[in-house]
């Protein structure tokens, strides 16, 4: 900063100083040891700023479903972080707005630091910045170099200004005072020991020099917004293209984001204000752009609804069309019931269910007789149908806990549970007769009736013959083949 501006600072006894709670909080935030218990018992000896900090955590702001009723736990529900930056924030605020001078232009300023440490936030949750509450600081403190220079050179800054709303091009502050508000807001700062991120947003808020990042672009672009707000009217345009310009250059926003903004300030305004105890006023002249930026705001979040609903109904068309393809994986594609690889896990899951629970458990190789011979005089497509049909046969004649699967060829097997071997034995014999007076196809107008021989083998109890679910199937295997030695269409059982 300029030698002789920098001198003025330094010999101005008006100049705005931190509150002693602001200079105990902001040694906390240099301990790297603080915490939630040693900045609450802070907080807790200032009254005025307790309050405040129920007030804020209670805000739409922060609000939750429970209302906050004691500082423990506000300061819980926002964090150290959180309630370090609003505390200091807050005090600083009372300290900054208790200097002499110009009223009005006092004021001003004042409002323009409230206003855009709202839109700094506001910018922050656009563009997905976590530490909102340091983009809140920030932007409250942007203009303390301002209200330092209307202490210690009150005639040239008030000539600067011209009575207007409007601040004076910085080029013109530099020329009449030697810098311009930013550089001695910054340098104030300094002086103050505030973290660096907020004396360089400080530095960065006019643009000169440009923002190195996300957080320094809101800061920049708030104050365009504040300023836009507070003027009288905008009839060219200028402020309102100044604003979105930095906003673009910020790349925190683009077309329509002011707009957005300002409808979400104009909902926030009069809470937010409250809590700086300043009333905050929507501008006439924004009123048309506020009404439709919130015709478009009802009309975004009705299509984002939308898009949800269309999101969700597609994520579940998603999940039905795997859950269909993982079934077809599952299944036997001529048949439709499990393939071979399937229904080897749902045995060993099944064997192991029975093993630990002391149940019984049944398994049934089931192979067509004479299938070979029905290809070979009525062809496959008869063969298939014949397949088919008696796959159903089975599935319709079993309990809906029983498995059906085609191991191969004209092979099924059948998984019992909770089927001990007297049991399943009876029903395979049920179901063996069902099957001889129940025709597979019908050829030539003829019905087609075919039989089948099974062989079972059963694990009883904890009293198991079988190490394992593989033991089972050698066991019902060769079952069967003594079912086949004997004549075929009977039911033959492990051991006998």
């Amino acid at each position: 900063m300029h030698p002789d501006l920098e001198a003025s600072l330094l010999h101005c006894r008006n100049l705005p100083s931190p509150p002693a709670i602001a200079l105990q909080i902001i040694e906390l935030a240099q301990d790297p040891d603080a915490d939630l218990a040693t900045a609450a018992r802070v907080i807790a000896m200032d009254p005025a700023l307790s309050a405040r900090l129920l007030r804020v955590a209670n805000s739409p702001l922060y609000a939750g479903r429970r209302r906050v009723e004691t500082l423990a736990q506000a300061t819980t529900m926002l964090g150290l972080n959180a309630t370090l930056s609003l505390a200091l924030g807050f005090s600083l605020a009372r300290g900054l707005r208790a200097t002499d001078g110009a009223a009005a232009e006092q004021e001003r300023l004042w409002k323009r630091s409230v206003l855009s440490a709202l839109a700094a936030r506001l910018l922050g949750e656009h563009a997905g910045l976590e530490r909102l509450e340091d983009l809140m600081l920030a932007g409250l403190l942007q203009d303390i170099g301002a209200l330092a220079l209307l202490q210690a050179r009150p005639d040239a800054w008030l000539a600067l200004q011209d009575g207007g709303r409007v601040p004076a091009p910085l080029e013109r502050e530099r020329e009449v005072l030697g810098d311009d508000h930013a550089a001695a807001g910054a340098w104030l700062a300094r002086q103050w020991q505030l973290p660096d991120h907020l004396c360089d947003a400080i530095a960065a808020s006019e643009g000169c020099p440009a923002p190195a990042n996300a957080f320094q672009a809101c800061v920049f672009a708030s104050g365009a917004v504040a300023t836009l707000w507070l003027a009288d009217d905008d009839p060219d345009g200028a402020l309102r293209t100044a604003a979105e310009a930095r906003i673009e250059a910020g790349g925190i926003g683009g077309p329509g984001t002011l707009d957005s903004l300002l409808a979400q300030m104009a909902s926030a305004a009069q809470g937010f204000g409250a809590l700086f105890d300043m009333r905050i006023v929507q501008p006439a002249h924004l009123q048309a752009i506020i009404e439709q930026a919130r015709e478009l705001l009802v009309l975004r979040n009705l299509r984002e609804i939308q898009e949800a609903a269309r999101a969700r109904r597609e994520a579940d068309a998603s999940r039905e069309h795997i859950r269909h393809l993982t079934e077809q994986a599952r299944r036997d594609p001529l048949t439709g019931v499990y393939n071979r690889m399937q229904l080897e896990e749902a045995l060993e899951r099944e064997f192991a269910a029975a093993s630990a629970a002391g149940q019984p458990l049944s398994i049934a190789f089931v192979d067509l007789d004479g299938f070979k011979q029905i290809n070979d005089r009525h062809g496959h497509l008869v063969g298939d149908q014949v397949l088919r049909q008696f796959a159903q046969t089975l599935q319709r004649l079993l309990r809906s806990t029983d498995l059906v699967a085609r191991y191969g060829g004209e092979e099924f097997l059948v998984v019992l549970a909770h089927s001990n071997e007297a049991a399943a034995a009876r029903v395979l014999r049920r179901i063996l007769e069902e099957t001889a007076r129940t025709p597979m196809a019908v050829v030539d107008g003829h019905p087609l009736y075919v039989t089948f021989s099974a062989g079972v083998a059963s694990r009883d109890g904890h009293d198991s013959p079988f190490a394992d679910a593989r033991a089972m199937l050698q066991a019902a295997d060769q079952a069967l083949y003594l079912a086949k030695r004997r004549g075929r269409n009977q039911v033959g059982q492990h051991g006998q």
